[in-house]
């Protein structure tokens, strides 16, 4: 998935943004100039041992509560798919980088309620030195995402991914 072609193909205003690598959903907000939660995190999720997968987005600045995001789920046990798995599911991209979007790779996308606060969400694109900025409406509208509240503040002692 090409995602610069994906959004004109559907006529969706988004702006991108090039930059220096960043290999961190935090980093790219500090390059970017842009407070990190207005970025969106994609994690990728093994569901049910490795069954299925799920792209769960969240802003830079949280953890992914996994219990939370498995009662959004319905109950399906939830973990961190590794590196390697996300470059298998997502052969198109750099190593590591994982777009939003994913209904395009057969994926359940999980959207954290935060980002639907804002007009707009700044995302890794197809590298790691470009970013996209486009209406959380317009993603919401393309994605179709199931939205929940499943990220946290970091806190010292918290028990979050």
């Amino acid at each position: 998935m090409e995602i610069k072609k994906y959004l004109q193909n559907h006529r969706i205003r988004f702006d991108v943004i090039e930059h220096h690598d960043t290999y961190d959903s935090q980093r790219m907000a500090h390059t970017i100039g842009v407070a990190g939660r207005h970025v969106a995190k994609t994690v990728l999720l093994r569901a049910d041992r490795g069954y299925a997968y799920v792209v769960a987005v969240l802003p830079a600045d949280t953890l992914i509560d996994l219990k939370a995001a498995s009662q959004a789920m319905g109950g399906s046990q939830l973990q961190l798919a590794t590196e390697v798995e996300v470059s298998e599911c997502c052969p198109d991209c750099e190593c590591g980088a994982l777009p939003p979007f994913g209904s395009q790779y057969a994926m359940k996308t999980l959207l954290d309620e935060a980002l639907t606060k804002d007009a707009g969400m700044y995302f890794e694109g197809n590298t790691h030195h470009e970013t996209i900025r486009m209406d959380v409406a317009d993603f919401r509208k393309l994605e179709n995402p199931l939205v929940a509240c499943f990220a946290r503040t970091r806190t010292p002692d918290a028990k979050l991914v």
